[in-house]
């Protein structure tokens, strides 16, 4: 591996032009077929297997007319202050706007309000339900721009009309997290480096790399159906890695110019040490990205593929376009403009790193770092036995956005249930006598605790499938919705024995629910394969055993306080105001199983990073402590610098109006905190001196069965020494006369 990549870098560094010419190539290829296509996201989702999916698929077969799949959007009126809508100019104005509604482009059916019971008590507030006759994806912008007349003209008439529901286009909400990230990337690189082009270089090629990956999702959205949030988490995701192999590579290519190497030397060199642990490093974020298909949930899929993808193109990148990058730089890369006095010092040996003398009070104090540290990661996780799941619906849609609003409105008119009403489906096909099984069912529904209101059967057209709709007391995301959720279910054996008929629950609501479920028992299998199998590649990366152990301990502690910080804000509401968190909620379903993956990949980057050059010390003869030490001298600088950069793009997305995103950007920015500060900086090496020479042992059996792939370089470093060796030779040996 390190001698490829030695040639790799080499050969880059050497052909510059060549490697720029064809990623500039790539770029504009990729890029215009990106802005040519006609790509779509989606948020639709299938859960096979659960029993919400199961009646949904009933739905579309049996039932046509339900349009189970179908996009539907919910107009909600209210009327001004001291006025009702059951009568005069209001109720006018409202059959006008329900009739044009019933005209639009692929509407297949309005309710009108009036009709339908959907006035509230005080007349006050009412809504239309719309249902149209395509999938969401399927929606065109004129219909959206037809909806959204109808409601303007409302708004004319004097009446506050807002919308919620699938039809409805999200509003967008420019952000200034992208910028963010990258301008505070370029404070701390320029403090790192103490050089422009030291600084500019990792910039560069990361946003090069990201315009790629993001091009690349987009052209692919035009064959296949993705996530909406595919785009978002690749950028987030590939911005901050892209920076930091980046980053690692460029201190490393330094590194090898100050020693006296040429500039083509020093760059092979640099692919062949800091390279190989960027491809294991990205190796095991892709696995765990990769790893979440697993699930077999298309939404996962879809931002675990896209994510792993921008990963891939941000290791290529750093293998191929930044040597060719260092050849344009040369040794200018060394100047240090921008250096302080003590940066200075440092290089002239004068003054130890900070990192060095981190790195000695740990040793001299191992078991009191290693208990502090593990105790505060403990007391920051307490929240999360508290963990609540679900799934993100309009109560925490940007506040003042329609959605948000439309919500609202409707819970004040009729309670929060009426926001998400659960489909209840009969399969009667097995029954004698349909009808009574329906009626039966209606029974039941109306004889629970938590039901506010259950509307009458509606037969398919062969008359053995019905569908009700039972409306909870409480809002979606409730506890007690998900306990009427599994009564109703529950009652489906006994409903089953009378009457041979079938008891569904489905609806958003409850597929909701049943998501949550879903990713809850995957949890577990999950992480042990990601785990497993990144354990394996850690093994041959480090040819110990306790090491990998130590990393995935340390992850798991740093994983369960990360999501002790998100239950505090987001579910408990602990500094909610300083997040800008108007409203707390279970937290999102798939947020801890995407972190699991993502902070799993992140983590290892760290301790790949920082443990490889501890055992290239070790390799090359150093004490286990001194192996620490010299770790901590050419690896803490930089990968504090690349935690501060990575915390700041995943900070900033704490600014999106998105409760998801916005979650998972704290989350993130939190995880690799306490990651690289807290179990990289302070347990990675008080566990380290605690072990010993222990820390490098492999079983002599397990040894032999490994590969050795030598990411520290020593196969290399013995090559190039025996190269120069023999070139010695042959230059002291007399040159015959003839």
């Amino acid at each position: 591996m390190a001698t490829f990549l030695y040639r790799l870098g080499r050969y880059s560094f050497r052909r510059r032009r060549l490697v720029l010419m064809l990623w500039i190539a790539a770029l504009a290829v990729i890029g215009i077929g990106s802005t040519s296509v006609s790509g779509s996201t989606s948020d639709n989702f299938s859960i096979p297997g659960t029993q919400s999916q199961q009646a949904t698929d009933l739905l579309k077969k049996q039932f046509p007319q339900a349009s189970a799949d179908a996009a539907s959007a919910q107009v909600v009126f209210e009327a001004p202050d001291g006025q009702k809508l059951t009568s005069g100019a209001n109720k006018t104005e409202i059959e006008s706007l329900v009739a044009d509604l019933g005209k639009a482009d692929q509407v297949a059916a309005v309710a009108d309000p009036y009709t339908s019971g959907a006035v509230s008590k005080d007349g006050t507030i009412a809504y239309a339900q719309v249902t149209y006759k395509v999938a969401q994806a399927d929606v065109t912008d004129h219909a959206r721009e037809v909806l959204e007349d109808i409601a303007a003209k409302g708004k004319r008439a004097g009446l506050d009309v807002d919308m919620r529901g699938s039809a409805i286009a999200e509003e967008a909400h420019q952000s200034a997290a992208e910028v963010v990230g990258v301008l505070i990337a370029a404070v701390v690189l320029v403090i790192t480096f103490g050089s422009l082009v030291a600084a500019g270089l990792p910039l560069l090629t990361a946003l090069f790399g990201v315009g790629l990956a993001i091009a690349g999702i987009t052209l692919a959205s035009s064959v296949i159906d993705l996530s909406s949030s595919t785009s978002t988490l690749a950028l987030m995701l590939g911005l901050a890695v892209a920076i930091d192999y980046a980053l690692f590579i460029v201190s490393r290519y330094r590194s090898e110019l100050r020693e006296g190497r040429a500039p083509e030397e020093a760059a092979g060199r640099a692919l062949g040490t800091a390279g190989s642990a960027v491809v294991f490093a990205g190796m095991t974020v892709v696995i765990a990205l990769v790893g979440l298909s697993v699930i077999g949930i298309k939404m996962l899929t879809d931002i675990g593929l896209g994510a792993a993808f921008a990963v891939v193109v941000a290791v290529i990148i750093a293998l191929t376009l930044l040597p060719a990058m260092l050849g344009f730089a040369g040794t200018r890369i060394t100047s240090g403009k921008y250096q302080t006095r003590r940066m200075r010092a440092v290089e002239r040996g004068e003054r130890e790193p900070m990192g060095v003398r981190w790195a000695r009070f740990v040793l001299r104090n191992p078991v009191k770092v290693l208990g502090t540290s593990v105790a505060g990661l403990l007391l920051l996780a307490a929240p999360a036995l508290s963990l609540q799941l679900g799934m993100p619906d309009d109560s925490t849609a940007a506040p003042g956005s329609t959605q948000r609003v439309a919500y609202d409105t409707v819970s004040k008119g009729f309670g929060a249930g009426f926001n998400g009403p659960l489909s209840v489906v009969v399969d009667a096909r097995g029954s004698d006598d349909p009808q009574a099984a329906a009626n039966d069912a209606v029974t039941l529904l109306e004889s629970l605790p938590d039901v506010a209101s259950v509307s009458p059967a509606t037969f398919n057209e062969a008359g053995d499938v019905a569908l009700i709709s039972a409306v909870p007391d409480s809002s979606p995301s409730s506890e007690k919705t998900v306990d009427l959720v599994s009564d109703i279910r529950d009652r489906s054996a006994a409903l089953q024995d009378d009457t041979g008929a079938d008891l569904l629950v489905t609806g958003t609501t409850a597929l909701n629910i049943d998501f949550s479920d879903k990713i809850s028992s995957a949890m577990a299998p999950y992480l042990c394969v990601v785990v497993g199998l990144a354990l394996i590649l850690l093994m041959l990366v480090f040819r110990s055993i306790l090491v990998p152990l130590k990393a995935a301990g340390g992850f798991l502690l740093s994983i369960l306080a990360t999501l002790g910080v998100i239950v505090a804000v987001f579910q408990k509401g602990w500094f909610a105001d300083v997040f800008g968190v108007d409203s707390t909620a279970p937290i999102v379903s798939i947020l801890p199983i995407f972190m699991i993956g993502v902070v799993f990949g992140l983590a290892m980057d760290y301790e790949v990073f920082l443990v490889t050059r501890m055992r290239e010390e070790y390799v090359h003869g150093a004490e286990p402590n001194e192996a620490i030490v010299a770790g901590f001298q050419h690896g803490a600088r930089v990968v504090t610098a690349a935690a501060i950069i990575m915390i700041a793009v995943f900070a900033g997305f704490i600014l999106s109006d998105t409760t998801i995103i916005k979650s998972m950007g704290l989350g993130l920015a939190a995880a690799v905190l306490l990651d690289a500060f807290v179990v990289r900086m302070a347990i990675v090496p008080a566990a380290m001196a605690l072990l010993g020479r222990r820390a490098w042992t492999l079983p002599s059996r397990l040894d032999r069965l490994l590969p050795n792939v030598d990411v520290e370089g020593e196969k290399l470093r013995h090559l190039l020494d025996d190269n120069l060796e023999h070139t010695m030779q042959l230059a002291t040996v007399p040159t015959a006369k003839g």
